[in-house]
């Protein structure tokens, strides 16, 4: 591994771009984000949790920082990501963050920034990615032209993922209305929508999972639906949701689902609520217009098997 302690600003010359800051929690974990970022053609310099805010205050430039955890450092691991947040905020720099599934909910509680991709016990490829998407997003905001052929890749995985949000979100806003009715400032309160019974939910949920049992689940990943289904559900059982339980019930890796989630969120289709009693986690829920759209979806279709 070539990481070192960042050098001066002075000394940023010798690097052919600015280098990716890597934070890591122990050598094993600064070696293991060391290589993703070298693997994608950026040089690294690495320090360790406890001396990242001194750092911070003096990084002159990077073209990203990865912070890279193996279990939760509670309170300074909370400073960091909220210091990340106002770093990505002030458009510093893009950010990934790779930890795993038991640490979804603490991360998720004080990151909410389009620059920030978040990998879950992420493959060599889903961690390259993730690189690459959270350097995308910003240099979009930037209006810059993104020249690496991955970068390319990614982004173009970046428009499929939000045409695809945006068309589930325009079909909600249309069944939202009724038939045959024009669109509204003001949504009715969800109480007028059509009711939709628990067990009809969890019968549908049910019928999707099984399908598991005959053929490869990969072959009808439907994050987006799936995650509708399930908050609707919670909805109905007036259960919350943390983002944890909504990557479960996504039924693709945590990672996928995570950028699902914020896609849908940035499509108002999904709102977060912080957890009044915890502070470390968030609730998701669906919107006002994607409940109604939902539940006058499940009242046209009435008895017929859906899947």
């Amino acid at each position: 591994m070539n990481a070192s302690v960042y050098p001066a600003p002075a000394s940023l010359e010798l690097y052919g771009s600015s280098p990716v800051l890597v934070i890591a929690s122990s050598a094993p974990a600064a070696r293991r984000a060391a290589e993703t970022v070298e693997l994608a053609g950026f040089p690294v310099v690495s320090v360790p949790i406890d001396e990242a805010p001194a750092r911070l205050d003096i990084q002159a430039a990077a073209s990203a920082c990865w912070i890279e955890v193996e279990e939760d450092a509670g309170a300074s691991l909370d400073r960091l990501l909220e210091r990340l947040g106002q770093e990505a905020a002030e458009g510093r720099f893009p950010a990934v963050i790779a930890a795993p599934a038991s640490l979804i909910d603490p991360i998720t509680s004080r990151i909410d920034h389009r620059w920030i991709e978040l990998v879950i016990d992420g493959s060599p490829v889903e961690r390259i990615e993730a690189l690459s998407l959270a350097m995308a997003r910003s240099r979009q905001d930037n209006r810059a032209v993104c020249e690496d052929v991955t970068q390319e890749a990614s982004q173009a995985r970046l428009r499929q993922l939000s045409d695809e949000v945006s068309r589930i979100a325009a079909t909600l806003a249309r069944l939202s209305t009724g038939p045959g009715q024009a669109p509204v400032e003001k949504p009715e309160p969800a109480g007028d929508a059509p009711p939709v019974s628990l067990e009809t939910i969890r019968q549908v949920i049910r019928a999707r999972r099984l399908r598991a049992r005959f053929f490869d689940e990969e072959l009808f990943a439907d994050p987006a639906w799936d995650m509708l289904l399930d908050l609707l559900q919670a909805e109905i059982a007036q259960h919350r949701v943390p983002v944890s339980s909504l990557c479960i019930a996504a039924a693709v890796p945590a990672t996928t689902a995570l950028r699902w989630i914020k896609t849908m969120t940035d499509a108002g289709l999904f709102n977060r609520r912080s957890d009044p009693h915890d502070g470390r986690r968030v609730f998701v829920e669906l919107s006002q217009e994607a409940s109604q759209a939902l539940r006058r979806y499940f009242a046209e279709v009435g008895k017929v098997a859906i899947v």
